[in-house]
């Protein structure tokens, strides 16, 4: 074999163990986190769904239900629903288009602002903990994988658009 090969080979057979071991654990980190979160908040904290719209309208004020399916990935018809429960619950605004009454731009409330910046606060404290129990090297691993992985996830967005 040439050492071309060996090292397609081993940089494939790199890729397909970090493959899988991302495969594992970032559910599990997620689910962890998660439940921290929903123990720790003194209310029901939202499904992830309607946790993950009420990030993006926070970061992106005036969003339209398109953008944000687009942007979550997600069906407009499913948004929709989100949009409708969350209204609902005092957690969103709808606030008609001047141009195109069809179209409804998305506002976050001071009430889902306020839960958003508490879950998150809860989550930064169950990691802090965590990662205080690391050794120094597993602690700068983590710390270097931060950039990749954050290009990781960028990577599938737009593969998946």
């Amino acid at each position: 074999m040439s050492g071309v090969s060996e090292a397609r080979q081993s940089r494939s057979q790199r890729i397909d163990h970090v493959a899988a071991g991302l495969a594992a654990c970032l559910p599990a980190l997620n689910r962890s986190v998660e439940r921290g979160i929903a123990a720790r908040l003194p209310y029901p904290k939202p499904p992830e769904r309607q946790l993950a719209l009420l990030r993006y309208v926070a970061e992106n004020d005036g969003a339209t239900v398109h953008k944000a399916a687009c942007a979550l990935q997600m069906q407009p018809n499913n948004v929709s629903a989100l949009v409708t429960r969350l209204t609902e619950a005092g957690m969103l605004e709808r606030r008609q288009d001047h141009t195109d009454k069809r179209v409804a731009h998305l506002r976050v409330t001071a009430e889902a602002r306020r839960r958003i910046a508490e879950a998150e606060e809860v989550a930064t404290r169950q990691l802090a903990s965590t990662l205080r129990t690391l050794t120094d090297g597993e602690l700068e691993a983590l710390g270097s994988a931060l950039g990749a992985l954050a290009g990781l996830v960028q990577r599938l967005r737009d593969r998946s658009v």
